[in-house]
């Protein structure tokens, strides 16, 4: 898996591309946003529009980096969901605890009308 790093504002927008699972993905995220919010940055995006795959490992990832972000005191949304991330986040009922995007403009968008 590969992560590209952008910035809009003070949001910044990780691009996921590959897999995210076991050994492959799910240390790299880790690292990246922990990276993130040691420079401060709470405003997080998750692009997954190139990422064909996520296993239980990386679906805990994403749980965990959620979490880990929440606590110190940031946001982390979900942007650009395939289909089978979807179906997937519905069926662990794990839809409802994300914010979750079509338009990267309404994710951006988002941090500024939610309550700070």
């Amino acid at each position: 898996m590969q992560i590209e790093e952008r910035k809009i504002g003070d949001v910044v927008i990780l691009d996921l591309k590959g897999k995210v699972m076991l050994g492959e993905g799910d240390e790299l995220l880790k690292d990246k946003v922990s990276s993130l919010l040691n420079q401060g940055c709470k405003k997080i995006v998750l692009n997954l529009a190139e990422v064909p795959y996520i296993d239980s490992a990386g679906l805990g990832e994403i749980v965990r980096t959620f979490t880990t972000v929440s606590r110190q005191g940031g946001s982390l949304k979900l942007l650009n969901l395939t289909k089978r991330i979807a179906d997937l986040l519905s069926i662990t009922k794990l839809l409802t605890v994300f914010d979750t995007f079509e338009s990267e403009n309404d994710a951006v968008n988002s941090f500024s009308t939610a309550k700070a």
